[in-house]
């Protein structure tokens, strides 16, 4: 064997040793979901927990099948918006249309949108390697907080660590678990996919002390302290969220048993006649908002695949906003989404904090006025589900995009007029739904 051949055979070793482990670790989060229910409390003294019971009328998965023409075009508006916003030097997409600040969530977000324009055939080989090769090289330059962990902001441009409003901020603002974890799902996909790439993704991943994202099985993340204060280790993750970062993190070694099960903070609330999974956790004891969102159901169907109570809890979910709609023909699909006006950023919720069909900022502030379909939510839905409910949701958005840009981000309830905020997630999860449809899961052997 010569040494060239000799180099090759340990590249791709590497990248089989890579991914035969995360072929382990996937059928080890499965079984973890699986005794999450009746069997775990069969064998346990403590006291029952609360279960989500199989619902007869869960749907299989659906059987890939080619876009059609409009869908194809769907996906190039959605793309559209990558091609403007990619910056040409680091290859980092912005959050927002004409805004040079990422998180670590919205970096994830155009590293599956770059995936799925690839599998879509809207990427060449070519074009896709060199895209990738650059934000990869990229994310493994970032300065990290506290030498530790990814900022929860940069400059898409300088690298540079920000806040969220992209004004620098040379020693960071702490780092979101959760964000994280959004990026761990193209870095697995990556090496499952496109194994030439595997050596960039894990110099990515080699510089984190992932150890400081969880302990005691819980997922943690890092608050910079302001006016002198310390920083602060806060609990991060709710029911949804926190069993979608999870999955990614155990490919890690990492403690998450307790954030990979839905029994702890899980609570049954009935929203409009279905038992809807929430988070116990309330804002008031435990600080954190609850909300009850389509976004970690259905980026976990897309993109890992639906295991155990996961598929329950996210079949529940969509199921309340059709029963919304039955009830009150007003089209629901709700998520949280940017909006075009202050406060920017609205979690449009099935439930939180005891109430149903809630619309509220970060921070829990009334924002009713911009509750909205939401266009990620219709077609991610309709992705996982392809029924009458969701084919109307699809048809109720699909006027709102502008070819040159890229896809709004929903239809305002109140006034019916469209949400114009234009933004790097909604245009991913397009992308991803419709690369769903040709093929199932990216993380698929297929």
């Amino acid at each position: 064997m010569t040494d060239a051949q000799d180099s090759n055979w340990a590249k791709a070793r590497s990248s089989i040793v890579w991914m035969l482990a995360i072929v382990v670790a996937f059928g080890a989060v499965w079984w973890i979901e699986k005794e999450s229910g009746k069997e775990l409390i069969a064998k346990t003294a403590a006291p029952p927990l609360p279960t989500l019971a199989s619902s007869k009328d869960v749907p299989a998965d659906p059987a890939p099948r080619p876009l059609t023409a409009d869908e194809l075009r769907y996906a190039k508006t959605a793309w559209t918006y990558f091609e403007n916003n990619t910056d040409k030097t680091t290859g980092l997409t912005g959050a927002v249309d004409g805004f040079a600040g990422t998180t670590m969530w919205d970096a994830g977000s155009a590293l599956m949108a770059l995936l799925s324009a690839h599998e879509l055939g809207l990427v060449d080989k070519a074009r896709f390697d060199e895209r990738m090769s650059r934000a990869l090289a990229s994310l493994a330059k970032l300065p990290l907080y506290a030498a530790s962990l990814p900022n929860k902001s940069y400059d898409i441009r300088t690298l540079e660590m920000t806040d969220y409003n992209n004004k620098p901020s040379p020693n960071g603002v702490g780092w979101s678990a959760i964000d994280v974890g959004r990026l761990m799902v193209p870095l697995t996909t990556i090496a499952w996919r496109h194994p030439q790439h595997t050596p960039q993704a894990r110099a990515v991943i080699a510089r984190w002390k992932t150890g400081q994202l969880a302990r005691g099985g819980q997922l943690f993340g890092m608050q910079a302290g302001t006016d002198g204060q310390a920083p602060q280790s806060l609990q991060e993750g709710r029911l949804g969220y926190e069993q979608y970062a999870a999955r990614t993190f155990y490919l890690l070694g990492l403690d998450v048993e307790q954030a990979l099960d839905w029994r702890p903070h899980l609570k049954l609330v009935d929203v409009e006649g279905v038992q809807v999974p929430v988070d116990a956790r309330e804002p008031a004891k435990f600080g954190a908002q609850n909300f009850v969102v389509s976004e970690p159901f259905m980026l976990t169907g897309l993109e890992l695949g639906f295991t155990g109570s996961g598929r329950e809890a996210a079949w529940r979910v969509y199921r309340a906003q059709e029963a919304r709609w039955r009830k009150t023909q007003q089209l629901t699909a709700v998520t949280e989404d940017h909006v075009d006006r202050a406060p920017w950023f609205v979690y449009n919720a099935v439930h939180s904090n005891g109430r149903n069909w809630v619309a509220a900022s970060d921070k829990g502030e009334e924002a009713a006025a911009l509750r909205n379909v939401s266009t990620k939510a219709a077609f991610a839905w309709h992705a996982l589900y392809r029924n009458e409910y969701t084919q109307k949701l699809v048809a109720a958005v699909a006027p709102l995009n502008d070819p040159a840009k890229g896809w709004y981000a929903g239809l305002y309830e109140q006034g019916g007029q469209p949400n114009k905020a234009i933004a790097a997630n909604t245009n991913a999860v397009i992308l991803e739904s419709l690369a769903y449809t040709t093929r199932g899961t990216l993380l698929s052997p297929r």
